[in-house]
């Protein structure tokens, strides 16, 4: 409940402003790409999900593995990108607009308060 007073009680806040430059597509790419291969869940997902829809009757495991990997980084690009292209143009929306950086506040708060009831009343 402190939570959602404190983001209720904030206004709006210019930090954007004083962001450090960007550090280009290349850079944000590599990193993206160094958290996936690090992160245990997507080779967890890989070995244990993916290998279920390979059919021995259809010829080359291996090979349908490999396909299936690849179809499931383009849907991969295909979602993240428009997630990321959504999320930057609202970024920037909410970034320019002080009743915009309000409302997120409040919305904020309201999540908060939902949660904090949730925790209250939840039983075990």
């Amino acid at each position: 409940l402190y939570l959602a007073w404190l983001s209720f009680r904030s206004g709006a806040s210019r930090a954007w402003l004083e962001q450090s430059t960007f550090p280009g597509y290349w850079a944000l790419y590599r990193r993206g790409v160094i958290m996936n291969i690090t992160n245990p869940k997507v080779t967890l997902f890989f070995l244990a999900f993916l290998p279920q829809f390979a059919k021995p009757e259809l010829g080359n495991v291996p090979l349908q593995i490999v396909t299936l990997g690849l179809l499931f980084q383009l849907a991969t690009l295909a979602v993240f990108g428009g997630v990321s292209f959504l999320g930057g143009r609202l970024a920037e929306w909410f970034n320019a607009s002080i009743r915009g950086q309000i409302i997120l506040n409040r919305i904020t708060a309201c999540i908060f308060t939902a949660l904090a009831f949730l925790l209250i009343f939840s039983s075990r």
